[in-house]
C-alpha cells in the first residue's frame, strides 16, 4: 500500500490538487448598507415604481402599454441617514414614456415599499438601453434609408438583412439643434427621442451607420448632412 502522504498513483507529485469552483452565493430578499441591490429589491422597486395608470396612457419604445424601463441604481443616503447601522435602502428608478415624451425618476423605500418621490422631465434625454437601440436598428433596417446597411451586410456576410439579431448595435442620443443644425425632419429632436447607431455585424465588421438618426419617438428616419 502507498505510505501516508503519498500523492495519488499517476498524479504528477508536483501538480496542485485540482481546482474547486465554489458556488454562487445566493442573495438574501434585501441588502443592507450600500451593498448593491439584489435582484430581489430591483424586482420590487420596478414594481412599485411603474406608473399606475390606465392602459395606454404611458407606451414603451415600441408603442406597447407600460413605460421603457432605463435604469434602476441604488439611491444615496440623506447626510442624517450616514451613520446609522441599518439606514433605510431606496432605489432610483428611471423610465421613459413615448406617450409624453417624459423621462421619470421614481425614488422608492424598499424599507417601507412606498414610493417618496417622482420627478418628470420633458427635453432631457439620457443615454438609451439596449432595447431602444435594437429598435432604432430595427426601424433603421426597415426603412429607405437603410438600403445602404442592408447592403453593406450582405457583401460582408452573403446574407439577406431583414431584422436587427445578427447586429450588434450601441445607441448613443442625439438632441437635435442642441448639437448644431438639423435638418428640418430632425427639428424636434431634443423633445423626441432620437438616437444615433454605432453598428457591427456580430463577430464581424463594423457598419457605418452614424449619419442617420432615429426618431423613436415619431418612429422616422433621417440622414444627417
Amino acid at each position: 500500500p502507498a505510505a501516508a502522504g503519498a500523492p495519488a498513483p499517476g498524479r504528477d507529485p508536483g501538480q496542485p490538487p485540482p481546482g474547486v469552483v465554489e458556488g454562487v452565493r445566493a442573495q438574501g430578499e434585501r441588502g443592507r448598507g450600500r451593498d448593491p441591490l439584489t435582484d430581489d429589491e430591483l424586482r420590487r422597486a420596478e414594481d412599485l415604481a411603474l406608473p399606475r395608470t390606465p392602459r395606454g396612457l404611458v407606451k414603451d419604445v415600441t408603442g406597447k402599454p407600460g413605460p421603457e424601463r432605463l435604469t434602476t441604481d441604488l439611491a444615496e443616503l440623506t447626510p442624517a441617514e450616514a451613520g446609522l447601522a441599518d439606514p433605510p435602502r431606496r432605489a432610483n428608478v428611471s423610465f421613459y414614456d413615448y406617450k409624453s415624451d417624459s423621462y421619470i425618476t421614481k425614488t422608492v423605500n424598499l424599507t417601507t415599499s412606498k414610493v417618496e418621490s417622482t420627478d418628470t422631465q420633458h427635453g432631457v434625454q439620457p443615454p438609451p438601453s439596449h432595447t431602444e437601440a435594437v429598435e432604432a436598428a430595427r426601424l433603421l433596417i426597415a426603412d429607405p434609408l437603410g438600403s445602404g446597411l442592408r447592403q453593406d451586410y450582405h457583401d460582408a456576410t452573403g446574407r439577406e438583412l431583414t431584422g436587427p439579431d445578427p447586429l450588434s448595435v450601441t445607441g448613443f442620443v442625439y438632441r437635435g439643434r442642441a448639437e448644431g443644425d438639423a435638418p428640418g425632419a430632425l427639428a424636434d429632436c431634443g423633445e423626441h427621442r432620437c438616437i444615433r447607431l454605432f453598428t457591427k455585424v456580430k463577430n464581424g465588421q463594423w457598419i457605418d451607420t452614424r449619419r442617420f438618426v432615429i426618431d423613436l419617438s415619431a418612429r422616422t428616419v433621417a440622414r444627417l448632412g
